[in-house]
């Protein structure tokens, strides 16, 4: 079936909206990428977004709206890709996340913004949503759910220890190693802080690392920061801009702007790093926003080393939409019964017509593999 995936990231940017064609052989899950595109939030909503986080408090008001106007977003974002794509069947939504409520090693909590009725009334698909809090609710941190698609697609490839890297504003590991169960949590930070200092200087990010590249790491700086007590909490772990916020960088507005993103990216690649280390990592295969940052993309091979770093991409799944095709293969695997982390994820909320899933699969999925799309030329 054709699924649409709808997500937004940490970042914040906008909605990420992914088609897959996606097909059960056997214990294998077929995926083929058919199209990506990224949408920007209104200016206006993504101000709105950005002035509702953690330091700042929200309302009930404010958060009823922010929930209407983004479930108007995304439901936008379904009916363009609808009218490219009429054949959909169904659409999956991660929504965007607003609060992450992580205590100790516990998550007692998460909140995705983005209310479904609106995708499902706009495109008359029905539409899974919804997806963390179940995983929440069984004791799981509900991210990283990229944990579901790397484990069937690195798993298997050979005798090496595989590391799946998401970039975005939070980075986070899936590590998928021979005869071991997959252990996916959050590294720390990926953009989020390199973003917040790019907004100083009236950025909306450090374009192609350029900053970054003109700064010096300030190893005084780096040091404090690498005492946050996250990185040395054990796995499984999360979190979010509720503790990597604006007011994480408070007593740096006197230094170089230059050397401060520096110094961000050094923090990211060392924590990357060394929680890959920790695993035996082989071959990191990485994908997020962060992969365009090139002054970053270094900064990771040089600590990674003698680990090779590669993409998403060199294996099929675009880097910039590995995660609306994770949203997808979510939808697909819930609408088919599939459980994923030990449940079946999220709520389905029903299109035009009756709800119609399809029996469960007889057959465990333990595979997933990506399909080139075909060559139209013939």
């Amino acid at each position: 079936m054709k699924v649409l995936g709808l997500l937004s990231g940490t970042s914040m940017d906008g909605i990420d909206a992914a088609v897959a064609d996606l097909r059960l052989a056997g214990d294998t899950v077929e995926l083929t990428p058919l199209h990506a595109t990224a949408i920007p939030y209104p200016q206006q909503l993504h101000t709105e977004l950005l002035g509702a986080l953690p330091p700042q408090d929200c309302t009930a008001a404010k958060l009823c709206q922010l929930d209407t106007w983004v479930g108007q977003a995304f439901a936008d974002a379904g009916t363009q890709t609808l009218a490219a794509h009429p054949d959909l069947e169904l659409v999956a939504s991660l929504g965007q996340t607003i609060y992450h409520w992580v205590d100790g090693d516990r998550c007692n909590g998460t909140l995705q913004l983005g209310q479904p009725a609106w995708i499902a009334e706009a495109t008359g698909l029905p539409t899974v949503a919804d997806l963390r809090a179940r995983d929440v609710a069984r004791g799981g941190h509900g991210a990283p759910l990229a944990a579901i698609l790397d484990a069937l697609w690195l798993a298997g490839r050979d005798d090496r220890t595989w590391v799946a890297l998401n970039l975005g504003g939070i980075a986070n590991i899936t590590v998928v190693a021979p005869g071991q169960a997959p252990i996916a949590y959050d590294t720390g930070p990926g953009n989020a802080l390199l973003d917040l200092v790019a907004r100083r200087v009236g950025l909306h990010q450090d374009e192609d690392g350029e900053l970054a590249a003109d700064g010096t790491v300030q190893q005084d700086l780096l040091e404090l920061l690498l005492h946050e007590p996250y990185y040395a909490r054990p796995a499984p772990k999360s979190t979010g801009k509720e503790l990597f916020h604006v007011g994480y960088l408070d007593g740096t507005e006197h230094r170089v702007v230059e050397d401060v993103m520096a110094t961000m990216v050094e923090l990211t690649a060392i924590t990357v790093a060394d929680a890959c280390r920790k695993h035996g990592a082989d071959v990191v295969v990485a994908s997020g926003g962060g992969v365009r940052n090139p002054t970053l993309m270094r900064a990771l091979q040089r600590h990674l080393a003698p680990a090779e770093l590669c993409v998403s991409d060199d294996f099929g799944l675009p880097s910039d939409a590995k995660e609306g095709y994770l949203t997808a293969l979510l939808g697909f695997l819930t609408w088919h019964g599939v459980p994923a982390n030990g449940r079946l994820l999220g709520s389905v909320t029903p299109g035009r017509e009756p709800l119609r899933p399809p029996l469960p699969p007889e057959v465990p999925v333990s595979k997933l593999r990506v399909v080139e799309v075909p060559d139209a030329s013939g």
